[in-house]
């Protein structure tokens, strides 16, 4: 019996010894330097390698670009990685993928991506040179905001996004100007901020004296789960509806900001371009400018006005009288471009006053964003109430 127990004893302290040694907990060995980048890497002459470790694949091409897109072939090395490196290329922010034997693939490697209502592709960041680029981060600037609200329309939670100036932080007692900012087709409420760096815009132009401190809000201008829900007449009702009585007074209560039309502007792209353009002429007692960046809805030249905005294009004098600002642009290798000529030409017919802006970019962020960087640096200017 003794021989027994001693026995036993002996096996459990093997095994409490073995299992504490195999629990044994230590961070040794994981402090050490960092990994070399391995893609994408930006060098210091601008050029750009790109790196995807796929040793069994046959082919692998790189896809460089939002709009123009350029299709790269990428050499394979003895480690199965494949690479390339393109470039100089122009200060910019770029979208691009990998195609990996005909599948295409955002990098694996790169946590940054243009997302919305799915993932677009992966990113990378080009600075400037001589000097930052217009929508460069660089100096310390406003905050960011979510702001959840119940949309009474649609009978759901939603949330905004909120860029509040830094004045508006250092002078909490003053009030301030609001644009609502619309996102386009397939993106949402985080996509001025992620992808067309409205918060780096206005803290550049605000910072620099080219803007007035203002307020921008972002709402989710989709009506349901499809890729353009909110371009359709009835979509566009319904998010007027949720913008002017739920988001406004929600914003004019919870913020210091002004309540009149003088101090409100609404802009977009593409699909949210459309519903400021409509909103916006619906309701010129509300807002005092109006951005329309590249909207599908002008596509075909042949805007039908009594179907999105009745009563209203027959109004010209109105219009001018209620609007500060009238900003239409789309890129010349944009397809709507033709149709925004045409209506470009159909409002000088009828007396309508605007701008027209243009610029050598297709359907990009490349081009909404200079879009909302002209835009916000001639609204407000007629500061008091």
């Amino acid at each position: 019996m003794i021989k027994w127990l001693a026995a036993a004893v002996c096996v459990l302290a093997a095994f409490s010894g073995r299992a504490q040694e195999e629990n044994t907990f230590s961070t040794r060995g994981w402090w050490k330097p960092a990994d070399p980048p391995f893609s994408p890497v930006v060098h210091g002459d601008a050029s750009i390698t790109f790196r995807f470790r796929a040793p069994e694949a046959r082919e692998a091409t790189l896809l460089f670009g939002e709009w123009d897109v350029d299709e790269v072939p990428m050499q394979r090395d003895e480690t199965g990685v494949w690479s390339v490196t393109v470039g100089p290329v122009e200060p910019c922010i770029y979208q691009y993928k990998f195609r990996i034997d005909g599948l295409e693939t955002i990098d694996p490697v790169n946590p940054v991506v243009k997302a919305g209502t799915t993932v677009y592709g992966s990113v990378v960041e080009v600075p400037g040179t001589n000097a930052p680029r217009f929508d460069e981060a660089f100096r310390p600037g406003g905050e960011v905001h979510t702001l959840n609200y119940r949309s009474t329309p649609l009978g759901r939670m939603r949330t905004a996004r909120v860029y509040i100036p830094q004045a508006a932080v250092e002078h909490p007692g003053r009030k301030f100007p609001v644009l609502y900012l619309r996102h386009g087709g397939g993106d949402n409420e985080n996509s001025w901020i992620a992808d067309g760096r409205a918060a780096v815009i206005l803290d550049n132009l605000i910072a620099e004296g080219r803007a007035v401190p203002m307020y921008v809000v972002m709402t989710n201008g989709l009506t349901d789960g499809s890729w353009a829900g909110g371009s359709t007449p009835e979509g566009i009702a319904t998010l007027e509806k949720e913008l002017l009585d739920d988001v406004i007074p929600l914003v004019e209560k919870r913020y210091r900001v002004y309540a009149d039309k003088r101090h409100r502007a609404i802009a977009g792209l593409s699909m949210g371009g459309g519903q400021a353009f409509v909103i916006g002429l619906r309701n010129l007692d509300r807002f005092c400018a109006v951005g329309q960046f590249s909207a599908g809805i002008l596509s075909d030249g042949q805007f039908d006005y009594e179907r999105y905005a009745p009563g209203t294009i027959g109004d010209p004098e109105r219009i001018n009288a209620e609007l500060d600002l009238l900003w239409i642009s789309c890129g010349t290798k944009d397809p709507r471009y033709q149709g925004h000529l045409d209506t470009v030409e159909d409002l000088r017919r009828r007396g309508v006053r605007f701008e027209f802006h243009e610029g050598p970019w297709g359907h990009e962020w490349q081009f909404c964003g200079r879009q909302l960087y002209g835009f916000v640096q001639r609204i407000f200017k007629r500061q008091q109430p």
